[in-house]
């Protein structure tokens, strides 16, 4: 039964597969070739359309706003992905001890990633507006206070999401190798630095890729919280591409060329992480 179950997919895995394959050429490749396409164009319609060549391309990289938020998004990005991977990882090693409760803490871990960026940008601007108050200060009142406002969002939502890949992780680890170095006499410190974090690393790259895409990406918390305010001055690289494609009249072209490269940088970061993490595991 189950070699002819077999037989019938190798036969036919090009029938299941086709309309997938479909799907994705369709909502996913056209669009994108599409709209590098429109990218060297000037346009206010996709049927309207002229081609400018590089100029898009000049424009926003000659845009100090968009400059600016490439700045923040990457600051953002680098200190949310430390934080949320190094307080995610510790969380997954106290919760994969035996302790009372600890299925309870994972879901509270983990429930602040069931809620949409919007409501939790919401939530946290009357909290820390709030806090704030005291000082007669607000979040938009100065670019420091909504950079570490969206730093404590991002981290408090994503931190237990990433902590569930940790601790699948940590609980597919070879008891084998643990009881060996206790054996040899390892002491706490050198078993996690020289034996679980090695072991992790699968677990280190998923959970890094994800909170640095998550970085770049980031647009519902940042328009919900501080809407780019002051002055643009928290305006992440999401939010700055669609203020330039929906709120400048003139410059749609300029906001897709925008989108190119933020797509390239993108993938570029993810490519050079890919190779590192890569690496590190071959040598662990």
């Amino acid at each position: 039964m189950i070699s002819m179950a077999g037989k019938a997919i190798r036969k036919w895995w090009a029938l299941f597969v086709l309309p997938t394959f479909i799907a994705f050429i369709i909502g996913f490749i056209v669009p994108f070739i599409y709209g590098v396409y429109l990218s060297f164009c000037k346009f206010t319609t996709v049927e309207k359309t002229r081609f400018v060549g590089f100029a898009n391309y000049a424009k926003a990289l000659k845009d100090p706003v968009f400059l600016h938020s490439l700045w923040f998004s990457t600051a953002l990005t680098i200190v949310t992905t430390i934080v949320i991977n190094v307080v995610a990882f510790a969380v997954a090693y106290m919760l994969t001890k035996a302790i009372r409760g600890a299925n309870l803490f994972r879901s509270v871990f983990f429930l602040p990633n069931l809620i949409g960026g919007i409501i939790l940008g919401y939530i946290w601007l009357l909290l820390l507006n709030g806090v704030l108050a005291h000082w007669s200060k607000s979040l938009t009142y100065d670019p420091k206070y909504g950079f570490w406002g969206l730093v404590i969002l991002v981290c408090w939502q994503q931190i237990g999401y990433m902590m569930i890949i940790y601790i699948a992780g940590m609980q597919s680890l070879p008891t084998d190798v643990l009881e060996a170095a206790s054996v040899d006499g390892a002491n706490s410190r050198q078993t996690m630095f020289r034996v679980i974090i090695p072991l992790m690393m699968p677990s280190i790259t998923v959970c890094s890729f994800l909170t640095v895409t998550n970085g770049f990406k980031l647009y519902d918390q940042n328009l919900a919280l501080t809407a780019g305010m002051p002055s643009k001055m928290t305006e992440g690289l999401a939010l700055n591409i669609t203020n330039t494609f929906y709120g400048r009249t003139g410059f749609e072209g300029v906001g897709q060329a925008k989108a190119v490269l933020f797509f390239i940088l993108v993938a570029v970061v993810a490519l050079i992480q890919n190779k590192l993490t890569t690496s590190k595991e071959v040598e662990a």
